[in-house]
Formats: C-alpha cells, structure tokens, sequence
C-alpha cells in the first residue's frame, strides 16, 4: 500500500506579516530554500513520493511552485495532489476539517506535518510506517521538548509511549506536538467524509479523545526543530553558523 503524506499549508501566518503578507508561510526561505521544500526531500528521501498539500492563502504560488521543480532530490518525481480550501471555501478550514476535506485523496494510514516547521534531520521512515500500521492506535505522534514560546507542552508521554492528555498544571511533564505524525483515517469518523460542507475543526480535542481512550502512542524527538512562527525565529534560523 502507497503511503501518503500531507503538508498543511493553508494558514493565513498573521504572526510573520509583513512577510506573508505577498508569500505564503511554507515559501519562506530558510538557509537557502522554502520551508516546505525541505519537508518534500525529507520524504522523497524516506520513499514517500506522494503528497497532498492543502492551501488556502495565497494557494495558487504553492502549486505554482511544485509545478515549476517535481523532483527536489533526483529520485522519483513527487505526485502531487492539492486540497485547495480558500477556492473551495475562501478560508482556510483548521487542521481537522483540512485533513478531513483531504481524506478522498489519503489513504487509510498517511503522514502529516505541518508546512511551517523546520525540522531538517527528521526522517521518515518506512519502518515507522510499519510498526504503525501493527499497531491498533489512531494516531502515533513526534514530541519534542518545550520551546521557550510554549513551555507548558502539549500532550504528556508515558514510560509506554502512549501521549497522554494531561493537564495544564503538569508542564514538566508534557511536550510540545512537533506537527509530524502518523494517522489512520478512523481518526477523522467523527467527522463528513471529504468534508463537503468546508467545516472547520481543530486536531487536538480528536487527538485529546483519542488519547483518553488510549490510542494515541508517541515518543520524543530531540534532534533540531523550530516553529518558524514569527519574524524573529526565522531571522535566526538565517544567520551565519560560526566556522
């Protein structure tokens, strides 16, 4: 079975304006190339050719961009499918209702990850893919440890590797959601299949529900990762290393 990845690329990235204001988030340049492009090499790189991008800000220059370079590390040319939701809906539809409106063109188990990270030593392994798809969870996640801009985590992580939904009272025990993850289409039941009606929900109270039931696993990552969420991080990400 092929597996699939999806990028979320829709969000509007108000935190980075005025840079966003004529680029969209995944085409900010970081040490040389668009943000995005790292995550296509990354998977083209681990076997994973076929993606699906959603967009809804300024889509048109994230296709326009794949159509002009299909194959960023000299293997396979990516297969490229696109969700786009600001033609569709005119905004944006949040990461739950984005990755339900994207199921038609998923498989059963696929990856997604967010557009917006830099994460440039992640890989995406086919074993991972293997011990997920043994596995009876919904959802395995990457955790890495809290940046100083959200130090109180997201989800905890048991001695198991089960993420855990902990309170937020119990920052020293939660980790932050790296936005790369395995998930299986069931995840998403509770939700229109395509999405037809464009409506928006969020990812975290399905993944919470999930990890009550106890079928979310996870474990960390602790290798480079950043939110490239503001001006700020990724003017640092873009100075000079020391020699």
């Amino acid at each position: 079975m092929t597996i699939k990845a999806m990028i979320l690329a829709a969000g509007r990235g108000e935190r980075m304006r005025p840079l966003t204001d004529r680029t969209p988030k995944p085409l900010l340049v970081v040490r040389g190339k668009p943000l995005i492009d790292w995550h296509t090499q990354a998977l083209a790189r681990g076997g994973f050719n076929e993606l699906v991008i959603n967009t809804a800000w300024l889509g048109e220059k994230i296709s326009d961009h794949f159509s002009a370079c299909l194959s960023p590390c000299g293997g396979r040319p990516l297969a490229i499918s696109y969700s786009h939701e600001g033609v569709d809906f005119g905004a944006a539809l949040e990461t739950a209702g984005g990755i339900a409106r994207a199921l038609p063109l998923l498989g059963e188990v696929f990856w997604v990850l967010a557009g917006d990270v830099f994460v440039p030593y992640f890989e995406f392994s086919q074993d991972a893919v293997r011990r997920f798809e043994a596995s009876h969870h919904l959802a395995h996640l990457w955790l890495v440890p809290n940046p100083s801009h959200n130090p109180c985590g997201d989800f905890g992580l048991s001695p198991e590797g089960l993420a855990l939904n902990l309170a937020s009272g119990t920052p020293d025990r939660r980790f932050t959601y790296s936005t790369i993850g395995l998930y299986r289409r069931a995840l998403f039941d509770g939700l229109p299949f395509g999405n037809p009606r464009g409506l928006k929900a969020p990812l975290a109270p399905l993944l919470r529900a999930a990890m009550d039931n106890h079928q979310v696993s996870a474990e960390l990552y602790e290798g480079a990762w950043t939110d490239v969420g503001t001006p700020a991080r990724l003017d640092e990400l873009n100075q000079p290393t020391p020699n």
